[in-house]
């Protein structure tokens, strides 16, 4: 169905009608239901301080031994958030926090995997290319060139990739 069938056919209903199917879809489906609790109580510090937590324990668990330093748990997030729509602020500061949390994890611990750094660039350059397209890249300016900083720090071998995000900037 289009949007164009759905308008018309959205016409036709009664209010009540439409009511009616609004309900059922908040019933049935827990998508909509999440977003009409995001809609009518958007309380995004505590969505961040989850996420942030969530994202946490993927490197520095509380309950379990082993990280299981799954990225696309933050990827998830930060998709839910867009779609939610959160506060620009809010998704860059919860991407930048990924990149930071994951550098802290390897600082401690040597990581020899070149997917993990991989995916962790990608991370960084969809965060500077989401800021950049809300306007708000001047405001994490001094996260993103700390980031930079510590994958030189820690000798990543894709530092001169981080970097040269920040040289196009000119930064």
């Amino acid at each position: 169905m289009s949007k164009r069938d759905l308008k018309k056919y959205l016409t036709e209903l009664s209010k009540e009608q439409i009511q009616e199917q609004i309900l059922e879809l908040y019933l049935k489906f827990p998508d909509v239901k999440t977003y009409y609790d995001f809609v009518f109580n958007p309380n995004e510090e505590k969505l961040q301080r989850e996420a942030k937590l969530k994202i946490k324990n993927e490197y520095f668990p509380l309950k379990r031994k082993r990280a299981k330093l799954r990225r696309s748990i933050a990827q998830k997030i930060v998709k839910h958030f867009i779609s939610l729509g959160v506060d620009s602020f809010v998704v860059a500061d919860v991407m930048l926090y990924n990149i930071e949390i994951a550098q802290e994890y390897s600082a401690k611990y040597r990581i020899n995997n070149e997917s993990y750094y991989k995916s962790l660039y990608s991370s960084f350059s969809l965060s500077v290319s989401f800021m950049m397209e809300k306007g708000i890249l001047e405001e994490f300016k001094v996260r993103l060139q700390k980031i930079v900083t510590n994958t030189i720090e820690q000798k990543w071998y894709n530092q001169y990739e981080f970097n040269a995000i920040l040289e196009r900037l000119d930064y």
